[in-house]
Parts: C-alpha cells; structure tokens; sequence
C-alpha cells in the first residue's frame, strides 16, 4: 500500500474538547456500563488496574447473578453514573446489541467512549453515534484487542517505516470451537461468528491496507440440517488496489487458539504472528532494520492480552497528550465492511 496514506491514518486526528481534558495530575473519572460482555471483566481489571490514571466511579450492571462476579466496585444505575460530576469517559461492556445505543447515550451526555466490539448490527445506528461523537469532539476508542498487541504495533511501525515495502497480502485466520451456549447465543446475528470474532482481524488488515475496494463473503451453517443456524465457518477475501487479504473464522476448530494467525508480505518482507497473542513471530526482511538482520529471524515480544495499554493510551488522548491513531472513518470502514461481509448490510446502505 502507498506509505503516505498509511502514515495519514496511523496519525489521524480524534479530537478532545478542553471541558473534557483531564490536568495531567488529576485521575481520569472513569466508569464502565455492562458486564455481560466477553472482555468486560477484563477491562474493568485493566481500569482498576491504572489507580494513577483512573478513578473508577461506578459499574452498572443490572443482573444480580454477574455483580456477584466482581467485588470492591460502587454498582451503581446508569442514570446515576451519568449524573456523576466529572465523569469523563464510560467503558461500554454489554451485550453486543445493547452497545452501540448505550454508547450513544454516553455520547449524547458529553463523555467520551471505550467501546467494545463489535459495532452493532445496523450501520445506520453506529454512524449516527460516530457523527455525534465527532460533533461534539469526544474520543470513541473500539475495543478490538490487536490494536495494542505487541507483535501487532511492531508490525505497524514496521510498515509505517516501510520494512515491508508495498504490502501485497494479509492472510489470518481466528477461530475457536464454540459450545452450545455461545452457538445459540451468536446465532442471534446473521453475520455469526465471522461478525462477533474475526472483527479484529478485519480491523488489523484494514489498518494496515485501507479501504478495500471490493468485498466477498462466504459463509457456512454446518449444523443447519440439525436445526442449528449458527454461520460457524466463514471466510472473506479482499480487494485492495494493490493487494488482497484473505481472512477465515471458523468456531468449529478443537485448535482454533494455537491456529490463530496473522501473516504479512510484501515487497520487501513480512511477518507471521503465531499464536496471535503470544507475541512470538517470524520476520522476514530483506534489509537489515537497526537490531533485526536481513533474513528470516523469530522475535519474542510480551504475550497476553493488551487492556492495560489501551486505557493507559485512552488517557493520553483524553488528556490531549496525544490524538487517537484509530480515526472515525477507520472504524466506519471496518464496520460496513464487516456487515458486507457477514451479509448484514441491505442494498441501500451497500451504496451509501
């Protein structure tokens, strides 16, 4: 891809109003909504474990069974929190269909947003919060987890600094073998697990590639003769100018976390990220760049999941240390291009 548009969109701007920038002394008054998520508790973990970044003000959750799941928080109503003076920012961590609405109402209050993925089921719906986020300058931050992976900023750097030379193709998969409950419970959304999952191999590739030009979507129901209409094997390929990427989910893998992947190539190198979180890759350059020799050579950076680093950069924006590298229209990419994929987007909304 050509470097300068890449440069643009790792460095473009989400803007952050004064009234909600916080003095670099001053704790951030954070608070999170929803602990039904799949990251929620790891994200509230991450907030509280940044005690010199945040002051954690509340947690709304309705259901009684999952407030019993965490100890030492003020639970508190939504309404309530939204009250709060000084509240500058809500981790949005419900159930997938509740998000984008819940999100919209933090924004309609003037706080800004960690949201986490994926963005809903209708485009229209999360435009809607992205214009009012970006009317009112208010950071909407998407929780998709490989954003602050390590092996994945070094491949951002790498290919901001042009190692790779002109990226050809992405090839990644993230799959899982998926139990009953969570089956039912995805086959809620037409786009399956490709929709809820592989979203943030989609947001890794487009970061990476742009806006692709043309998308494909392939999807299988496997267990569809036994009344199971869970979308369970799926994969998308994609058309960039230059290039293309090729990313598959699939929930009905026994080694779907040891399979997880994301490979990189082109013109000049790449690098395969194998397992996806354990910071281990091979990296292939065919030029020396400062520590890492010409040649194929395995790196191992930290491993783990990367909550920590996202709220400590959320604060460096809030405070205005910094701007977002993720832009609005990034994250409107990825989510049409998602709902393309998945087969969630109708003839009108494709065209838009």
């Amino acid at each position: 891809m050509n470097r300068r548009r890449f440069i643009a969109t790792v460095t473009g701007s989400i803007g952050c109003p004064a009234l909600l920038r916080s003095e670099k002394s001053a704790k951030i008054k954070i608070g999170q909504i929803g602990l039904r998520h799949a990251h929620a508790i790891g994200k509230l973990e991450a907030i509280r474990s940044l005690p010199e970044k945040y002051q954690l003000v509340g947690v709304v959750e309705p259901d009684a069974e999952r407030r019993k799941r965490v100890t030492g928080v003020k639970f508190v109503s939504e309404k309530d929190l939204l009250n709060t003076p000084g509240l500058q920012v809500v981790a949005v961590e419900t159930r997938v269909k509740d998000l984008v609405p819940t999100a919209q109402r933090v924004v309609n209050t003037g706080r800004h947003v960690h949201l986490d993925k994926p963005a809903g089921p209708s485009l229209p719906a999360f435009q809607k919060l992205i214009v009012e986020a970006k009317r009112r300058e208010l950071t909407i931050q998407m929780g998709y987890m490989l954003r602050y992976n390590p092996a994945f900023q070094f491949m951002f750097r790498a290919v901001r600094e042009g190692w790779f030379g002109e990226v050809m193709e992405i090839d990644a998969m993230m799959g899982k073998l998926a139990g009953a409950g969570m089956r039912k419970e995805l086959a809620e959304f037409p786009g399956g697990g490709f929709f809820e999952l592989a979203c943030h191999i989609l947001d890794s590739a487009i970061f990476v590639m742009g806006k692709p030009v043309k998308v494909h979507g392939i999807t299988r129901r496997t267990r569809k003769a036994k009344g199971d209409a869970f979308a369970d094997n799926q994969l998308a390929v994609l058309e960039f100018k230059n290039g293309t990427a090729c990313l598959r989910c699939n929930h009905n893998d026994p080694f779907g976390f040891p399979r997880r992947r994301f490979n990189i190539a082109g013109t000049l190198g790449g690098m395969e990220i194998q397992p996806m979180e354990s910071g281990r890759f091979m990296l292939n350059l065919s030029r020396a760049h400062g520590e890492y020799k010409a040649g194929t050579q395995q790196v191992q950076l930290k491993s783990g999941r990367s909550y920590v680093a996202e709220f400590a950069d959320l604060a460096k924006v809030i405070r205005g240390e910094k701007k977002l590298a993720w832009t609005y229209e990034h994250d409107l990419t990825v989510h049409k291009t998602l709902l393309k994929i998945c087969g969630m987007l109708d003839e009108r909304e494709d065209r838009e």
